[in-house]
């Protein structure tokens, strides 16, 4: 029988990418739902706030990653309770494990998550979009150019907008922003630094490399096309991050609330659980999560940080990005099944 870690593991290969690919969705629906004329119009008419109402950012456009994310939850949890021990109880039947997927503080929990994460992905993107905006105002750029560059342009042969910075974070905007800089700015110098950057379209460094050579600045629609595509790299990299992400930290609320649930049914006494933080190698290793390998506490008992920031388990959503934005550490929780049938048959 395959270990929990196995079986995480091969959840976590199955529905990551689900949810990325619901991420890219969303955002591919949010881009092709804009009227670019309204955008553009509003945006003459130094109408900010109607501008960005005209890309219709809300939280609905996240439902589907919303359920992609509460699939891979409700897919832990119950091969999470597969793995647990057969044991029987004292009149001699065999100990059912379920996970209930409509357990009300599971739902609320999971449901309060989600929430945070769309609100923060909302509001992300419609800051990001006010700031291209007033930007491009500012610079007394043309409105068509900065709606498209916002946007993105239409891909005559897919019907999809490519290219636009809507669903990138704010770093990520700027620096698809610095990069177009680069690219205009003929200098070969900052040719030079735009080949350095690692999200880019290679297929365009000959270009480039050419324009570096000749001394001779590229022509505005090849920067934009090379811009565009970077932008889109970009995205998928945050299409990536997102689904790790979320993926890793369905899979442990699920582990967490597989063993609540058995708690609070009366199967397993808290007092027989533990939970041990299991640090994985990487390449920039956080130094608290490092400390903490093999560390071991009571089920509800809190793992410290260190810096003032306590969780349940590795992943727990309390962490945040900072403790758990590329993390790949594991919490194994484990119960005497000895102890927890001695218990059970002192309460019999």
């Amino acid at each position: 029988m395959a270990s929990q870690r196995e079986i995480i593991a091969g959840l976590v290969a199955r529905y990551e990418p689900q949810v990325r690919q619901a991420f890219l969705d969303a955002i591919s629906d949010v881009r092709d739902a804009i009227t670019l004329r309204i955008v553009i119009d509003r945006l003459e008419r130094n109408d900010i706030n109607g501008a960005v109402e005209a890309l219709h950012l809300d939280h609905e456009a996240f439902a589907r990653l919303e359920q992609s994310i509460t699939d891979a939850y409700t897919g832990g949890g119950q091969a999470i309770v597969q793995t647990l021990p057969k044991l029987r109880d004292p009149g001699g039947d065999l100990l059912i494990w379920r996970f209930g997927v409509r357990n009300t503080q599971g739902e609320l929990e999971l449901r309060r998550s989600l929430e945070v994460l769309s609100t923060n992905l909302t509001t992300e993107a419609r800051e990001v979009a006010r700031t291209k905006l007033v930007e491009g105002l500012a610079a007394g750029r043309n409105p068509t150019q900065t709606a498209v560059e916002l946007v993105g342009r239409v891909n005559r042969a897919s019907g999809k907008r490519e290219g636009g910075i809507i669903g990138l974070s704010r770093p990520q905007a700027q620096y698809v922003q610095n990069a177009r800089d680069e690219l205009q700015s003929g200098d070969p110098k900052r040719l030079r630094n735009y080949l350095t950057r690692g999200q880019r379209d290679k297929r365009f460094d000959r270009a480039i490399e050419k324009a570096i050579r000749e001394g001779k600045p590229l022509p505005q629609d090849l920067v934009s096309k090379i811009a565009g595509r970077y932008s889109d790299g970009l995205l998928k990299l945050r299409g990536d991050t997102i689904a790790l992400d979320q993926t890793m930290t369905a899979m442990a609320r699920a582990k967490d609330e597989s063993y609540r649930q058995q708690i609070a049914s009366g199967k397993v006494d808290q007092r027989f659980v533990t939970k041990t933080w299991h640090h994985s190698p990487e390449e920039d290793p956080r130094l608290n999560h490092l400390a903490l390998d093999g560390k071991t506490v009571g089920y509800n008992e809190m793992f410290d940080m260190g810096n003032g920031t306590m969780m349940r388990y590795a992943h727990d959503p309390e962490g945040g990005p900072k403790e758990n934005l590329f993390c790949k550490c594991r919490t194994e929780y484990r119960f005497s099944a000895v102890d927890a049938l001695v218990s059970r048959m002192g309460r019999a």
